[in-house]
C-alpha cells in the first residue's frame, strides 16, 4: 500500500491518499492540514474503511513521516508514526530518493483523483468536497477495470482482503504532548482551532494532549477538558459547562458585551419622547 500527501491547489485543501498494491483500491480524503496529528487520524481512518492493515506502507518522503536519516545510512522515521505502525502491526517504508520509479507508484493516484474528480469540480465546503469524492470512489474509481492489471478494483479487493491484518480491539492512543496559553475568553488554541476550557481554569498555560481523534485539556496534571477534533481552521468548540457563569450563548472575556452595573435598570422610553428632548436642545442652543 502507498501513502502519500499533496497539494491539489497552493494553500487550500491537501489530498491524503491510498492505494492497495494488489487490487488498486483508492482510499482518499482532502484535508486543511498536513501536520501529525492529520496524518495520524487518516491512518485510522483508512484502515477502518479497508477493514483491515496491510503489512507494508510504501510512503512518499514526507516530513511528517521521515525526520532525518541515521549515521549509518537508515531511515529515521517519526516516533508518532512507529508508534502507529507498532499498534497496528504494519512496517512502513519510505521511498528512496531520485527513484522515479517508485515515487512515480505513490503518486499515480494523486494524479488520477486531481485529474479525474478535482479539477472543475465545485463544492460548498471540505465535509462536501469529502462526501463527493467518497461517492466518486464508491462509483467510479474502485469499480472500474484497472488499466495495469485488467482487472475490476473492487473484485480485486474482494481476494486482497483476506490477507490483510485484523484491526486491533483496543483503539490507537499514542499522545502528543504540547503546552498553550489560555485566551482572554477561555479558549485555547490547537492546530488552528479554538477549543474551550472550564471558566474555573486558574492556569495560563495548560497542557493539551493530541490523540487521533480527540483533544484533551490538563491543568495540573488533572483533565478539565475533552473535545473531538475540529477539522478545517479557525472554528470554535465550548464544550457544554464551561460556561456556567454567563446567559446561554454568551461567551466570556471578548465574547462577552457588559452594558451595566448590577442593579442598574434603564428606563423605556418612546421616540416621540427623544424628540421632544433634541426639540429642547435645540431650542436652548438657539438661545
Amino acid at each position: 500500500m502507498v501513502f502519500t500527501d499533496e497539494p491539489t491547489a497552493p494553500r487550500i485543501v491537501w489530498l491524503f491518499s491510498l492505494v492497495l498494491g494488489y487490487s488498486r483500491l483508492i482510499w482518499a480524503r482532502f484535508v486543511l492540514h498536513q501536520d501529525l496529528a492529520t496524518l495520524l487520524r487518516c491512518h485510522v481512518a483508512a484502515f477502518e474503511a479497508l477493514g483491515g492493515v496491510p503489512h507494508e506502507l510504501l510512503y512518499d518522503r514526507m516530513k511528517t513521516v521521515v525526520t532525518g536519516e541515521a549515521d549509518t545510512g537508515g531511515i529515521v522515521y517519526n516516533r508518532a508514526l512507529i508508534d502507529l505502525a507498532r499498534h497496528f502491526g504494519f512496517h512502513p517504508k519510505a521511498c528512496r530518493p531520485y527513484r522515479a520509479k517508485t515515487k512515480g507508484k505513490v503518486e499515480r493516484p494523486f494524479r488520477y483523483i486531481r485529474e479525474d474528480f478535482f479539477l472543475a469540480r465545485s463544492f460548498d465546503n471540505l465535509e462536501d468536497l469529502n462526501r463527493q469524492l467518497q461517492h466518486w470512489l464508491a462509483t467510479v474509481a474502485n469499480p472500474r477495470l484497472h488499466a495495469t492489471t485488467r482487472r475490476v478494483v473492487t473484485e480485486a479487493f474482494a481476494e486482497e482482503k483476506p490477507f490483510l491484518r485484523s484491526l486491533p480491539l483496543a483503539p490507537f492512543r499514542s499522545v502528543l504532548r504540547l503546552e498553550r496559553r489560555i485566551s482572554r475568553d477561555g479558549m485555547v488554541s490547537v492546530g488552528a482551532n479554538f477549543y474551550s476550557v472550564p471558566d474555573a481554569t486558574r492556569r495560563r498555560v495548560v497542557e493539551v494532549h493530541t490523540l487521533a481523534d480527540e483533544i484533551r485539556i490538563f491543568e495540573d496534571g488533572q483533565q478539565i477538558a475533552a473535545h473531538p477534533v475540529l477539522e478545517g481552521r479557525h472554528q470554535r468548540r465550548v464544550a457544554p459547562g464551561h460556561r456556567k457563569g454567563l446567559p446561554a450563548g454568551r461567551m466570556r472575556g471578548s465574547d462577552a458585551f457588559p452594558i451595566s452595573r448590577t442593579g442598574d435598570v434603564v428606563a423605556q422610553r418612546s421616540l416621540e419622547f427623544y424628540d421632544a428632548v433634541a426639540r429642547h436642545l435645540a431650542r436652548e442652543t438657539r438661545a
